[in-house]
């Protein structure tokens, strides 16, 4: 049998669940705050209060980022395994609550998108009214939206979706948590219904399962995408300086040649990896 702290790690002070999709679903049935933080926006918990306070805040934050479960497994020499945004919410959309009229509302980056994404609902099977769907302003350092919250506690729908991008997600979905008067679950996935939709580029299960998702986005678009992937190698540092513990200093330096070389021998970064999945 498996213990409630077994399914758990503290990773740079984060507590991310490492159990499966349908148990996060599961755990999540009740309401509350999920987060799928990737590698892009992990790097930045050193010098962002407020993404790192909604990361805390958060009821459950899965393991969507493959290069910190990787670098995790080899420095601690573990064997949590990664549960995507894109598996979570193929997961989620078996909910039945997803097919009942109002059950769901849906917070989209942009028109086109909310386009794309409520097409591919409907060819499977789930409606969604046009108030059922919410294009986001571009937020800035603080969060505040009067007119989404009155929408929501309007409607009052049994799960909200956020799809908006890493770093701005998080804190959204934490204001709403805090703000509304009822009591849904939010999950904040991301990117992970575009890769189905065709909003973005087509990532298939099988690239999804092998840690590959990252190089399908930088092949689609490389100038967007491969500054993005290439600074989120700063989460190495992090997690070598750092490991279970948060980030002290909003001013961290980077770890020097010495520090990494350090860390890799003690950890025996060489022997052969400790498998993830």
């Amino acid at each position: 049998m498996v213990t409630a702290s077994a399914q758990f790690r503290q990773i740079l002070g984060i507590r991310f669940f490492v159990g499966d999709a349908d148990e996060a679903v599961a755990r999540m049935s009740s309401g509350g705050l999920l987060v799928v933080p990737a590698a892009p926006a992990l790097k930045n918990l050193a010098h962002d209060p407020a993404y790192r306070e909604a990361l805390q805040g958060a009821d459950l934050v899965i393991t969507d980022s493959a290069f910190m479960v990787m670098i995790w497994n080899r420095l601690k020499r573990d064997s949590i395994r990664r549960v995507s945004g894109l598996k979570y919410l193929s997961s989620l959309l078996k909910q039945p609550d997803f097919y009942q009229p109002g059950g769901s509302f849906w917070i989209m980056a942009s028109e086109a998108s909310a386009r794309r994404n409520s097409a591919w609902l409907r060819r499977r099977g789930i409606e969604l009214a046009s108030s059922d769907c919410y294009v986001a302003p571009l937020y800035g350092k603080t969060i505040s939206d009067p007119a989404l919250l009155r929408l929501i506690d309007e409607r009052r729908p049994r799960h909200i979706v956020v799809t908006l991008g890493g770093g701005t997600q998080e804190r959204l979905g934490l204001y709403l948590r805090s703000e509304l008067d009822c009591k849904p679950s939010i999950h904040c996935v991301g990117a992970a219904i575009a890769f189905l939709s065709g909003d973005q580029v087509l990532i298939p299960k099988w690239a999804d399962r092998m840690y590959l998702g990252w190089l399908f986005r930088c092949l689609s678009d490389p100038r967007r995408y491969m500054p993005r992937y290439w600074d989120a190698r700063k989460l190495l540092s992090l997690m070598i300086r750092y490991g279970s513990s948060l980030p002290d200093t909003l001013l961290s330096a980077p770890v020097t040649t010495v520090e990494l070389a350090t860390a890799l021998a003690s950890k025996n970064i060489t022997s052969t990896p400790t498998t993830s999945r």
